[in-house]
């Protein structure tokens, strides 16, 4: 729809709205990428779970299961940047149909793979169709939600990564047990997120103007909430040269690339950690990971919630956000090194729910692209964001295990996570979350 088009429907909208309850259609929205989000690390987590029997079936060495495991960041990291620019381009609609359709087919057509190179391209596919999904949810952020919903959004979309990784081991062990099968489990996982992935395009929409279900009233809430955040602002063209040298961005880049540092170091390095240095048995060590990272989806979602709720009363973003995330990465640093000199594991466990619980605020960094970078260059931000991100996730599980090899203690690697809990809180400061309202 055109821009003139849609200022004739905002008009006419912001004329009928004040009859009617508005429709909730955002939420759903942002609920159908949660579960994109979710099936995202449950499909990326499948192989992990099925590698035992995988490296039976093809003889795997160590090293070969090593490249195997670390093929999906690679392609999926170097595709971020690619991935905004498209859907800065393209509708962001299409995108994610196409992407999720994408990365079900990879998933399936593993499934068939007669030897470890066709795996391997199958990973690599993977990480390439699921790259776009989290920009993707940046950019929706900024088309679909006011300044005071953001944070609710984001975790939403965030939230899928302690979700996915919470059920995803429990989903991908029972179909494989199940059916007696790896291959017929990939089969199944992949083509359910073709399902979901024709789903997701057929109700997702670019703007709330497009969508037939969304009523006046809604179009109206949100389309004059961010035109008054633009006007208040004055409602410049983002340019991304710009941009790309401004304070707020760079540390958005570093502290979402600490934030990471500790989620993907817990969640490559947690259960071996529980399982050698508090002696878990693997149906105690599952148990654990999955209490965990729930803990760590039910802290997102709060966290999300809790920021709105603050900003809606009339606190300022500086003073909301800076505080939210200097303390939930305070305490989570706290957490870990009170695990780090902690025997117990009832203890352990106890800590890292409480550690995964408030730094999964930090999944609020995915509203930061659309604030600081408008509609326009939420995309291309988002994905530089995630790039660094998940380089970060391709570096700090091989360093921890370099750690750990050399001093044959898992002490180092949770100070090394303390340590970037605090370089999150650092960078956390100093970026500036006021509204540009930037087109």
């Amino acid at each position: 729809m055109t821009t003139g088009n849609v200022q004739v429907v905002t008009a006419t909208a912001s004329t009928g709205a004040e009859n009617a309850r508005p429709t909730t259609v955002r939420w759903r929205i942002f609920l159908l990428l949660l579960l994109l989000s979710a099936i995202n690390y449950i499909d990326r987590a499948s192989l992990s779970v099925a590698l035992p029997l995988i490296s039976a079936d093809f003889n795997m060495t160590p090293a070969l299961e090593g490249l195997m495991l670390s093929a999906f960041f690679w392609s999926y990291a170097l595709m971020q940047i690619p991935g905004g620019m498209l859907l800065d381009r393209f509708q962001t609609r299409n995108i994610v149909g196409i992407a999720t359709v994408g990365w079900g087919l990879f998933q399936a057509l593993a499934g068939g793979a007669h030897n470890w190179i066709t795996l391997l391209i199958t990973r690599i596919g993977l990480g390439v169709a699921e790259s776009p999904i989290m920009p993707a949810g940046a950019k929706l952020n900024g088309a679909w939600l006011t300044p005071n919903e953001r944070g609710r959004g984001a975790t939403l979309v965030d939230g899928g990564a302690p979700l996915g990784t919470a059920l995803g081991a429990i989903l991908i062990a029972g179909l494989i047990t199940w059916f007696d099968s790896w291959r017929i489990a990939f089969v199944i996982a992949g083509v359910g997120t073709m399902v979901v992935g024709i789903w997701a395009w057929w109700y997702i929409r670019n703007h709330p103007s497009e969508h037939p279900k969304v009523n006046a009233a809604e179009l109206a809430y949100i389309t004059d909430a961010n035109e008054a955040a633009r006007k208040a602002t004055g409602g410049r063209k983002a340019i991304l040269k710009e941009l790309l040298k401004s304070r707020s961005v760079l540390a958005m880049f570093a502290g979402y690339a600490c934030y990471n540092s500790v989620f993907y170091g817990l969640l490559t390095w947690m259960p071996s950690y529980l399982h050698k240095a508090h002696n878990l048995d693997i149906k105690a060590m599952g148990g654990a990971t999955f209490l965990i990272f729930m803990c760590g989806f039910i802290g997102e979602l709060f966290g999300g919630w809790l920021s709105d709720k603050w900003k809606a009363a009339g606190g300022q973003p500086n003073t909301v956000m800076r505080s939210m995330f200097a303390g939930s990465a305070a305490i989570a640093a706290i957490c870990i090194l009170a695990v780090a000199y902690s025997g117990d594991a009832v203890v352990v466990i106890s800590l890292l729910c409480v550690a995964l619980f408030f730094i999964r605020w930090c999944g609020m960094y995915w509203c930061l692209p659309a604030i600081l970078g408008g509609q326009s260059k939420a995309g291309v931000l988002g994905g530089s964001m995630n790039f660094c991100g998940n380089m970060v996730g391709v570096i700090v599980p091989i360093l921890i295990g370099l750690i750990v090899q050399y001093t044959g203690s898992y002490f180092l690697a949770l100070i090394f996570f303390v340590v970037m809990a605090s370089g999150l809180m650092l960078f956390s400061s100093l970026i500036d979350y006021r509204e540009r309202g930037l087109a």
